[in-house]
């Protein structure tokens, strides 16, 4: 069973079914649950430029990661939540080693091939070194 689940969010409703699957994951397998939100930094501007821009938006990041978190920890399964800055495919991958999680739960949603070849969902499943459940 899953005992390391991680789950990128980025708190639209689509993250809702994936989060039902981790918690009933978790909660079946006894699992630890890592909430990943990634903040990917405008290119070509200094970040020094636009401080107050990333401080509000990792404040409101940990404000709803912390309601996500909320139902986790009411059923006792460890949760941890995480914020970084960077391009969000890699992020989760370095997260995914990092924590050396065995499954990654990823929103998807259907894609219209092969335009949308390069969603985010997709070049996770691609690149990751662990199994990738995704949820649409």
């Amino acid at each position: 069973m899953y005992k390391r689940i991680l789950i990128p969010v980025d708190f639209t409703d689509k993250n809702l079914a994936a989060l039902d699957e981790v918690y009933q994951l978790a909660q079946w397998g006894h699992g630890k649950v890592t909430l990943l939100h990634v903040i990917e930094k405008v290119e070509n501007i200094p970040a020094r430029e636009l401080k107050k821009f990333y401080q509000t938006l990792e404040q409101n990041a940990r404000k709803k990661m912390a309601q996500y978190a909320k139902t986790f920890a009411a059923h006792e399964i460890p949760i941890t939540e995480k914020i970084v800055y960077g391009k969000r495919s890699e992020e989760i991958i370095r997260c995914a080693v990092e924590e050396d999680s065995d499954l990654i739960v990823v929103s998807s949603h259907k894609i219209n091939a092969p335009r949308n070849w390069s969603t985010l969902s997709y070049q996770v499943a691609i690149l990751s070194p662990s199994a990738v459940l995704l949820v649409k």
